[in-house]
């Protein structure tokens, strides 16, 4: 009962990863029980039954232990879970690069506000920044001007980043690099609210008031 051959080619492939049933060359094992529990030790034949009781199949584990281990399990969906959690871990796994945003020391508000909109975009998407000031002629001679450049992006980026590499002379520039600041749970749980508390107020409106110079009714 080789039920890993049962699910596909790709399941077929995967079976190469562990032997199973049959496919166990040895003459006892340690066997252990679908819930975990320790069985003891058990010749391949005596396993083999006991795994096919439980339509469930005879997987070795633990190949080079003396003697070796095997389990009992639903190979199939084992394979399947495992290959699931492979999958979830390389989507939540962010393709992380560092990309590089170019200043001047004289740059002008407008190419300021352009800039730095798209470093806090890096940042969200996860992306480190790194900001590379660059001086000409006898700019170098002042750093000064440069910092102040760095400490007006990363006060404009506020708790969206933090800093990784303080800003250092590299040649005729000056670098920093920001990485995104990461949010605790209690933090988000703290942000939810507040939207939630928000959001009902904004929704109310002011009861309108009465019109002026109504017509009266009755005997003046």
């Amino acid at each position: 009962m080789e039920r890993g051959r049962k699910q596909g080619s790709g399941a077929i492939a995967a079976v190469e990863d562990h032997r199973i049933n049959d496919r166990i060359r040895v003459r006892e094992v340690r066997l252990v029980a679908p819930d975990g529990q320790q069985l003891g030790i058990k010749p391949v034949p005596e396993a083999l039954a006991i795994a096919r009781d439980l339509d469930l199949d005879l997987v070795e584990v633990a190949p080079t232990a003396n003697p070796p281990v095997c389990r009992i399990m639903d190979y199939g969906k084992f394979k399947f879970d495992e290959a699931q959690k492979a999958k979830e871990s390389r989507r939540k796994s962010v393709n992380v690069g560092v990309k590089e945003m170019k200043y001047r020391p004289k740059i002008g508000p407008g190419d300021f506000d352009t800039k730095t909109r798209q470093v806090a975009r890096f940042l969200t998407e996860g992306h480190k920044v790194k900001l590379t000031i660059m001086f000409r002629g006898r700019e170098v001679f002042h750093p000064e001007l440069g910092k102040k450049i760095l400490d007006q992006v990363a006060e404009r980026i506020g708790d969206g980043a933090k800093i990784e590499a303080e800003p250092r002379l590299d040649g005729r520039n000056m670098t920093m690099v920001l990485a995104p600041q990461k949010r605790s749970k209690a933090q988000e749980t703290k942000a939810d609210r507040s939207a939630a508390h928000e959001a009902p107020a904004s929704q109310h409106k002011a009861p309108a008031e009465p019109a002026a110079d109504e017509p009266t009714t009755g005997d003046e």
